[in-house]
């Protein structure tokens, strides 16, 4: 048996003695707060609708704010704002979304994003040391992966992963794609594959993390705090009840042992599952589609004549 093997045989044994626990995942949003222009509603209003989503249900989420989307200025600092005025955690997600495995970004650079991020974040309620690697790229060198580690170690910064990843972006790409050229399109298909793209994730994830843990451990589930989920955050915190989920704040779902976990992660932006199934050498079913953009709802949107074009790339 090979090493690797027989690492992963060793590591899923051992997990599987572990005790089962209810399923539960906790809602996070990358990139905010977003004052671009986007068709339907203006910032505010998106701002507004997703936390307005999030009170509906009672849930407590967290925003990683990415600076210059919005944030270093007065009207999308006020954005951000209302995050922690309602409860929230707000956490750093750069200036820039300057990316770490970047050829020509060095480690001084990307330290110097979050510090300035830091500065003015750490004035709202609701912040928290919490940091969240842009791509979900830890850098593309051990210097640098190093290096960064320690950063975040000396000034007491959670990394604050994620488990159960999702395309949602690609999908945002694509629907402001065609209520750019047709504003009164209707919404019930961008609605179908957004929520039928949760669900095909949420079970996969909740399958890997039953093989390599014996057990289902709380998902910290990536959105971004854009117009699909301002539209239809709604939606989708129904279908997560719907499916028997119980919806945690996230730094409840971080005081479990697997957010304590570094595996060693030298491929390109993953989810904390998947980079644990990495360093153990295994890989489940269905890997592609843990590891896609949401091609599969793309192409199940221009099978029904949606999109005629291929979607914009993040």
């Amino acid at each position: 048996m090979k090493p690797a093997t027989a690492a992963c045989s060793l590591a899923l044994a051992f997990f599987s003695m572990a005790p089962a626990f209810s399923q539960s995942v906790a809602f996070t949003f990358d990139d905010g707060p977003q004052l671009k222009a986007m068709p339907r509603m203006n910032p505010q209003a998106r701002n507004a609708a997703l936390l307005a989503a999030l009170e509906k249900h009672h849930v407590k989420a967290a925003l990683f704010v990415t600076l210059g989307n919005g944030a270093d200025r007065p009207e999308g600092l006020a954005l951000a704002k209302a995050w922690g005025d309602a409860g929230h955690a707000i956490g750093n997600h750069t200036v820039t979304h300057l990316d770490l495995n970047g050829k020509t970004t060095t480690l001084k650079q990307y330290q110097d994003e979050i510090l300035a991020c830091e500065a003015v974040i750490r004035t709202l309620p609701g912040f928290k040391p919490w940091f969240r690697f842009t791509f979900l790229r830890e850098g593309d060198t051990p210097e640098k992966r190093d290096g960064i580690k320690a950063f975040l170690k000396t000034r007491g910064m959670r990394n604050a992963y994620v488990s159960l990843d999702t395309s949602d972006w690609r999908l945002d790409s694509a629907l402001a794609k065609v209520l750019n050229e047709h504003p009164d399109a209707d919404l019930a298909p961008f609605r179908a594959v957004y929520l039928a793209h949760l669900r095909q994730r949420a079970e996969a994830y909740r399958n890997l993390s039953r093989r390599l843990f014996g057990r289902d451990v709380p998902q910290v589930m990536l959105l971004h705090h854009n117009l699909i989920n301002a539209l239809f955050l709604d939606h989708a915190i129904q279908l997560f009840k719907s499916m028997g989920w119980t919806i945690i704040d996230p730094e409840t779902a971080y005081r479990d042992f697997v957010y304590s976990l570094d595996p060693q992660r030298p491929s390109p932006g993953q989810s904390l599952l998947i980079s644990a199934a990495r360093s153990l050498g295994y890989r489940p079913e269905n890997w592609e589609r843990l590891l896609d953009d949401g091609d599969e709802e793309i192409k199940e949107l221009k099978r029904k004549g949606v999109l005629s074009a291929p979607a914009a790339s993040d």
